[in-house]
């Protein structure tokens, strides 16, 4: 039996941008995304802390070091510069593998800084 388990989660971001005038997506800081073994194209659920709004997108990287947050395309709708959000990723796992599968869980400090 597989069950589907965290694997990743940035633990309160701030969102930096919005770009409602784009393809879809959320921008991501490569530096958060490589501590939270995240990748291009990834599936992720996004989850706004100020108003409730969850949604599902994929990761665009975002410039190194720059702390980028940007919710883009149908996404901008669902946040507003300077909420908190938290991105969430998923496996699917094995049930006995899952017992010991172990996520990564990254807490940004201001600026959305490692």
């Amino acid at each position: 039996m597989d069950i589907e388990v965290l694997k990743s989660k940035v633990h309160r971001l701030v969102i930096t941008e919005s770009n409602l005038n784009y393809i879809g997506s959320l921008t991501l800081d490569e530096d958060l995304m490589d501590a939270g073994n995240l990748i291009a194209n990834e599936k992720v659920q996004v989850v706004n802390v100020n108003n409730g709004a969850r949604i599902e997108t994929y990761l665009i990287p975002g410039k190194r070091n720059s702390g980028i947050c940007c919710l883009n395309g149908p996404a901008a709708r669902s946040g507003a510069v300077g909420d908190i959000v938290i991105v969430i990723s998923y496996a699917r796992l094995d049930f006995e593998e899952a017992k010991k599968f172990k996520p990564w869980v990254v807490f940004p400090r201001e600026g959305n800084k490692l």
